[in-house]
């Protein structure tokens, strides 16, 4: 995966735009395995999932999917397909995670205010922001965005979207999972429509 990334021209100097890549984040998880001594399943199970009681988190290393689980529908060319056991190692440090909505709700509520981190470093995840729009109204920080107000991620990978946020100011969280990956902007389609409903003056763009 780095190979396809780091034989291209940087696009622009780190920092000056925006531009989503998740090479960044293969890159960390490197980073997190030379500096533990660990491999990034492991390390992310102790330091991660356990702290905070994620029991029904996990970094799968097979294409084995717990059940219960829906159906993750994807194209191919233009054809339907489903995408459910794809295995998503592909992905590694940038998106190779099961997860459910509960598990979900909790790492919102932590991920917004740093609960795992010193309240130096999420200053410098929240401060390193760069616009993701030209209309200004959302801001990436390093591994993190605030829209609107609303701080958190979203995901999608083949058959599956997610989007979990949290808005300080109202300590609401919102957490939602689509089994398509289909238009891409899918789930930002259906946050703008929910924050529009639960936090008019929080539209998450």
């Amino acid at each position: 995966m780095l190979g396809y990334a780091l034989e291209k021209p940087l696009q622009f100097p780190p920092g000056i735009q925006y531009h989503y890549s998740n090479t960044n984040t293969v890159l960390l998880g490197l980073a997190v395995e030379k500096q533990s001594g660990q491999t990034l399943a492991d390390y992310i199970s102790e330091h991660i999932l356990a702290p905070l009681k994620l029991t029904h988190t996990n970094f799968p290393t097979t294409a084995a999917f717990p059940s219960p689980h829906p159906q993750g529908y994807t194209a191919v060319e233009g054809t339907a397909r489903t995408a459910t056991d794809w295995n998503p190692s592909w992905a590694w440090a940038a998106g190779n995670m099961i997860s459910t909505l509960d598990d979900m709700r909790i790492w919102a509520g932590a991920l917004a205010p740093g609960a795992l981190l010193t309240p130096q470093t999420q200053r410098l995840r929240l401060d390193a922001t760069v616009p993701m729009n030209a209309q200004e109204t959302a801001f990436y920080g390093l591994g993190i965005f605030n829209a609107a107000g609303w701080i958190g991620h979203s995901g999608s990978i083949f058959g599956y979207q997610t989007v979990a946020l949290h808005l300080p100011q109202t300590q609401t969280t919102l957490v939602f999972f689509t089994n398509t990956d289909v238009p891409h902007e899918a789930s930002t389609t259906l946050a703008r429509a929910i924050t529009t409903v639960i936090s008019p003056d929080h539209v998450y763009r």
